[in-house]
C-alpha cells in the first residue's frame, strides 16, 4: 500500500508524488509548490464538469432505452431520428469550416504511413515500437508468411538460400514498382554510383540508368563511386539501399545489396489507455515513467536472448549525404502520441479535498503534458516532436460537449504549465456512436489542436450495441462486419476529415489488423486502409508496419484524397440504422458456435488481465489462431452476449454452462504458461472468472458497456490478494 502526502488540499500517493517532484519537475523550471497548487485548480474546476457530462452520459441512455421499450420491434425511423435530435443525442450540424492546428509535425502533417500502438508500461514493447520508424524488409519478409513456406523455401536453420533468394527478388520488385529506373529491372543491377547529383544503375554490359524519376534521389553514404547506402524517397517515404558485399546476403547478391530498408512507424501510440492495466498509483507511476524515459530519451531495457544479454535504448537520428552534397538529417524514431485515459475512470493515486478519486483522464493530462516539457525546453538530446507540439489520443469521448470539455481542460493544462494555446494537440477517436453522428461537430470543438481522427470497429461496435441494447436482438458478429452501418461509418470519418480541412494538416487513421502471425493476409486485406483515404492506420507489430509501409508507396493517399472529397458523402442514415438480428431464426448450433467463440476469447483475455496485469496481448482463439485482444474487443464481446441474454437468444443457465467450459479451454491453452492462474476446476475462487462473469451478466448496465470499472475492481483485488 502507498504511503500519501498532503499538499495543495491533495491526498498524492507517494509513487506518483515521488516521480513527479524528484524526477518530473526538475528541468522544468516550475516550481513544485506552485504545479501542485495548479493542478488542484484544475481538479477542483474539471472534476465537477467531468461528472456531470457522465450523467449527461447515463441520462442520454435512459431515454434511449425507454424509447425503445416503448417502441418495441419494428419502429419508425423517421420517429427514432427525430427523438434521437429532440434529447440533444443527435446536434444540429454547423456551417463549414476547416481546422486550424499550427506547428504540426511532418510525420502527422505531410507523411503517409503505418502507426503503432504499444502499451506504455511495458518499456521493451515501448522501445521497440519508437525504434520501428525504420525496418529492415528483408528480415520481415524472411521471417514472416509473405514469402511461402514451400517445400525448399521453409525458414531452416540460421539461414536458408532459397528463401532468401525468394526475399530478395520480392525486395527488387518492390524497387521497380516505387522506385523504377528508366528502363531495365533494379534485379539486373550490378552496381550502384552517384555521379553529377544523380543516382545510376550500371548494368550487365555496362550501361548506366538513370531512375525514371530522378528526383527520387535523395542522399548516400560512403564514396560517390561505391555508396554503401541510397537513399531514395516515394510518395514522401524514405526508401534506403543497403550495400555491403562482405555481409552474408550482399556476397550473394549481384550489386551487394545486403538489406532494402523502409521508413515505417511513421508515429506511434503509446498507450496509458487499452492496452494497459493501470489501477493504483504504482501501476500510474511506471506509465509516466516510461513516458518520462521516452521523452527525455533515456529509456532503456536490458534484453536477455539466448544466454546473452544487451541494452536496448532509443536510435538516434539517420545522417546522409544530400544529393546536393549537403548534410541530410532524418529522425530515426517514430513521433510519438500518448493516448491518456477517457473521461469514465477515476484512480486512486489522487484524492480531491473532498475526499473523491480524481478523474484519470485529468491526472493524465496533466502529468503527461508536463512531462512533455522535456521536449520542448531542449533538455532531451533525442527530440519528439520538432515542432515543438505535445500531442495527446483521447478516446471514448461521446459528442461535441465531450471533445469541448477536452478542449477547455486542455487550454487549463497549457496555462498552467506556461504554454502557448493548442501546443497541446488531440487525437479524436471516432469509436462511440454518439461521436459518428455528430463528428463535424466534434471537430469544430477542437479545430485549433485537432490532429488525428479514427475508427475503431470494435469499441465502436460495442458501444453500437450497448446504445441500442434494448432495440432488440443484434446480429452474429461476423455479419456485423458486412452490415450497411460500419461502411458508412468508415466512409464517413473520411468525407468529414476531409471536409474539415484535415488534409495536409492531421492523420485520418484506421483500425488494427489484429492477427499479427498471419502478414500474407494483412498484405492483401490491409491495403485497403490507403485506399480508403486514410493516411495511417493501426499495426500490431514494428514487423507489421514494415510490410504495411509498402502500401503507401503502391498508393499515393494525397491524391486520392482529392479525389475522395469529391464523392457523395456517406449518409448518416446507414450509420444510425441498427444492426439487428431482425426476423433471421438462428439454429442452436449457431447460437451456441457464438457463445462458444465470445466466452473463449472474452475468458483468455480477462485472466490475462486480472491475474497477470496484462492489458494488451496476443491471445489463442477457440480455433489457437493467436488474436491481439484488449479492451475493445472485451466490450464487444461482452456487449454482445449481454445483448443475447438480455433478448433470450441464450438462457443464463446456458451462458454460465459455455462460460464455464470455455475456461477450462482457456486453462488447456496456457499450460506453458508458467506465470499463469488458472481459472477451474475451483472456478468460484477465481477472481479472473468472476470477472468474466460480471461482464457478460452485469453487462447491460455497465457505463456505455465499457469493461474498466469491472476489471479494475477485480485487479485490486487480484493485487491486494498477491
Amino acid at each position: 500500500m502507498s504511503k500519501f502526502i498532503e499538499q495543495a488540499g491533495l491526498t498524492i500517493a507517494s509513487p506518483i508524488y515521488q516521480l513527479v517532484n524528484e524526477n518530473i519537475l526538475p528541468g522544468t523550471g516550475i516550481d513544485p509548490e506552485i504545479f501542485w497548487k495548479n493542478f488542484a485548480a484544475i481538479i477542483a474546476e474539471f472534476a465537477p464538469k467531468n461528472r456531470e457530462i457522465l450523467e449527461k452520459r447515463e441520462l442520454l441512455q435512459s431515454q434511449i432505452d425507454r424509447w425503445h421499450h416503448d417502441n418495441p420491434k419494428s419502429f419508425s425511423f423517421e420517429a427514432y431520428k427525430s427523438f434521437l435530435e429532440e434529447i440533444g443525442y443527435l446536434v444540429p450540424e454547423g456551417p463549414d469550416f476547416a481546422i486550424s492546428p499550427e506547428n504540426v509535425d511532418v510525420e502527422i502533417a505531410q507523411q503517409a504511413g503505418p502507426q503503432l500502438v504499444v502499451p506504455i508500461m511495458n518499456a521493451r514493447f515501448a522501445l521497440n515500437a519508437v525504434n520501428a520508424r525504420w525496418g529492415s524488409l528483408y528480415d520481415a519478409l524472411y521471417g514472416n508468411d509473405v514469402i511461402a513456406e514451400d517445400p525448399g523455401v521453409e525458414k531452416a536453420g540460421a539461414y536458408n538460400p532459397v528463401r532468401g533468394q525468394k526475399v530478395i527478388d520480392y525486395g527488387r520488385d518492390f524497387l521497380d514498382e516505387s522506385v523504377p529506373l528508366a528502363s531495365g529491372s533494379h534485379r539486373d543491377v550490378e552496381l550502384y554510383r552517384v555521379e553529377a547529383q544523380q543516382l545510376l544503375a550500371c548494368m550487365h554490359g555496362g550501361a548506366s540508368i538513370n531512375l525514371a524519376m530522378p528526383e527520387q534521389f535523395i542522399g548516400f553514404l560512403g564514396a560517390e563511386d561505391k555508396p554503401t547506402s541510397i537513399l531514395l524517397k516515394n510518395n514522401s517515404l524514405h526508401i534506403e539501399i543497403q550495400i555491403d558485399s562482405s555481409h552474408q546476403i550482399g556476397a550473394s547478391d549481384r550489386a551487394g545489396v545486403k538489406d532494402i530498408v523502409l521508413e515505417a512507424a511513421l508515429t506511434t501510440i503509446m498507450d496509458c489507455e487499452d492496452s494497459v492495466a493501470a489501477v493504483d498509483a504504482e501501476d500510474k507511476a511506471l506509465a509516466y515513467s516510461n513516458w518520462l524515459g521516452l521523452i527525455n530519451g533515456s529509456l532503456q531495457e536490458t534484453i536477455s536472448r539466448g544466454g546473452t544479454s544487451f541494452v536496448r535504448s532509443m536510435n538516434p537520428d539517420r545522417t546522409y549525404v544530400a544529393a546536393d552534397g549537403s548534410e541530410l538529417k532524418l529522425n530515426g524514431r517514430s513521433l510519438m502520441f500518448v493516448r491518456n485515459v477517457g473521461h469514465l475512470m477515476t484512480n486512486p493515486a489522487i484524492i480531491d479535498s473532498h475526499g473523491h478519486e480524481i478523474p484519470e483522464g485529468i491526472m493524465d493530462g496533466v502529468i503527461t503534458s508536463l512531462i512533455s516539457l522535456h521536449d520542448h525546453n531542449g533538455s532531451s538530446p533525442l527530440n519528439n516532436s520538432n515542432a515543438g507540439s505535445t500531442y495527446i489520443v483521447k478516446p471514448k469521448m461521446h459528442g461535441p460537449e465531450e471533445v469541448a470539455f477536452t478542449n477547455d481542460l486542455f487550454d487549463a493544462i497549457e496555462d498552467a504549465l506556461g504554454l502557448t494555446r493548442h501546443t497541446i494537440k488531440v487525437g479524436i477517436m471516432d469509436e462511440e456512436r454518439r461521436t459518428s453522428v455528430n463528428l463535424k461537430e466534434c471537430i469544430r470543438a477542437a479545430k485549433g489542436r485537432v490532429v488525428f481522427i479514427n475508427t475503431g470497429f470494435l469499441d465502436r461496435t460495442g458501444d453500437e450495441i450497448h446504445t441500442s441494447m434494448h432495440a432488440g436482438p443484434f446480429a452474429l458478429k461476423a455479419d456485423l462486419k458486412s452490415m450497411p452501418w460500419i461502411s458508412a461509418y468508415e466512409d464517413q470519418n473520411v468525407d468529414v476529415g476531409l471536409a474539415c480541412g484535415l488534409k495536409g494538416k492531421a492523420q485520418i487513421g484506421k483500425g488494427m489488423w489484429a492477427i499479427p502471425d498471419n502478414m500474407a493476409d494483412m498484405m492483401k486485406v490491409k491495403i485497403g486502409h490507403p485506399k480508403s483515404g486514410a493516411n495511417t492506420a493501426w499495426v500490431p507489430s514494428p514487423t507489421a508496419a514494415t510490410l504495411h509501409a509498402m502500401h503507401y508507396h503502391q498508393v499515393n493517399v494525397a491524391s486520392l484524397q482529392d479525389q475522395i472529397a469529391t464523392r457523395t458523402a456517406a449518409n448518416i442514415d446507414d450509420i444510425l440504422t441498427i444492426p439487428l438480428l431482425g426476423d433471421r431464426q438462428l439454429t442452436d448450433k449457431q447460437i451456441q458456435l457464438e457463445l462458444d467463440n465470445n466466452a473463449q476469447g472474452l475468458l483468455g483475455y480477462v485472466v490475462r488481465w486480472i491475474e497477470q496485469g496484462v492489458g494488451c496481448s496476443k491471445v489463442p482463439d477457440i480455433s489457437n489462431v493467436g488474436l491481439m485482444e484488449d479492451r475493445a474487443t472485451l466490450r464487444i464481446s461482452s456487449q454482445h452476449m449481454a445483448n443475447w441474454l438480455h433478448h433470450g437468444i441464450c438462457s443464463r443457465e446456458q451462458v454460465l454452462e459455455t462460460l464455464t467450459r470455455m475456461a477450462a479451454v482457456v486453462d488447456g491453452q496456457n499450460d506453458g504458461d508458467h506465470d499463469y492462474v488458472k481459472m477451474g476446476p475451483d472456478f468460484d475462487s477465481s477472481l479472473a472468472f468472476k470477472a468474466a462473469c460480471d461482464l457478460v451478466f452485469e453487462g447491460s448496465v455497465q457505463p456505455s458497456g465499457y469493461t474498466e470499472p469491472l476489471l479494475h475492481a477485480y485487479r485490486q483485488k487480484a493485487k491486494d490478494k498477491n
